[in-house]
Formats: C-alpha cells, sequence, structure tokens
C-alpha cells in the first residue's frame, strides 16, 4: 500500500475509536470512490445496515448533473430512508475523507433531508 492509503486508514481507525451508531442514533458511513459515492447507517451495537443509498442508484444514475450534486442527492436519499424508518438523529462518519467537497455534500443533504448531527 502506498503512504496515503496507509494515512488514509489510520485516520478511519482513530475516527471508528471515538464514534459508534446504535439503533436509535446510526452512524452514517460514508465511502468515496473516484467515481461513486456510497452512505450507510450502520448500529454497531447489532452489527446491521439500516439503510445505505449510493450514486448508483438508478434515480440518481439517470440525471446528467456533477459529482457533487449527486453527492447531495445521496444524502437526502439515506435521510429520507431514515425518517421512514423513524431515525431522526445520527453520527456522521467521514470515513478518513476531509470535511470537503462531496463529503460535505452528503452531509448537507442528509441535514436537508432531516436528520441531525
Amino acid at each position: 500500500m502506498n503512504s496515503t492509503l496507509i494515512q488514509k486508514q489510520k485516520i478511519r481507525f482513530r475516527i471508528r475509536k471515538k464514534i459508534s451508531g446504535t439503533a436509535t442514533s446510526p452512524r452514517l458511513s460514508v465511502f468515496r470512490s473516484n467515481s461513486d459515492i456510497y452512505a450507510q447507517l450502520i448500529d454497531d451495537v447489532n452489527g446491521n445496515t439500516l439503510a445505505a443509498s449510493s450514486s448508483k442508484d438508478k434515480e440518481i444514475a439517470a440525471q446528467k448533473i456533477t459529482k457533487t450534486e449527486k453527492s447531495k442527492l445521496v444524502g437526502n436519499f439515506i435521510a429520507r430512508k431514515a425518517i421512514e424508518l423513524g431515525i431522526t438523529s445520527c453520527v456522521f462518519d467521514r470515513g478518513g475523507n476531509l470535511y470537503h467537497g462531496r463529503i460535505k455534500s452528503v452531509a448537507d443533504g442528509a441535514r436537508e433531508g432531516g436528520l441531525k448531527f
């Protein structure tokens, strides 16, 4: 592995030491690849994924918009799914990425959708 991936992995582990999701306040985990972005609501106590959304979902992938705008839609979709499940608050896990750009767009979209963190 190259040094940037090792550095990112260390940051991920440092974040995960501090935060953990429960059934009432799950962890909103965000994974960013070069082309897509994925978000999951995870209950770490039981080890379950409660809801998931990504830029590969049909409604999002069909739109011809920038990756940042797609990220905002992913955040909005995950917030809608959470509210359907009766979840209003969560803990944000940026997954070792900087809170900037597409990661920030997911967070903004989730907040607009009604999630509190």
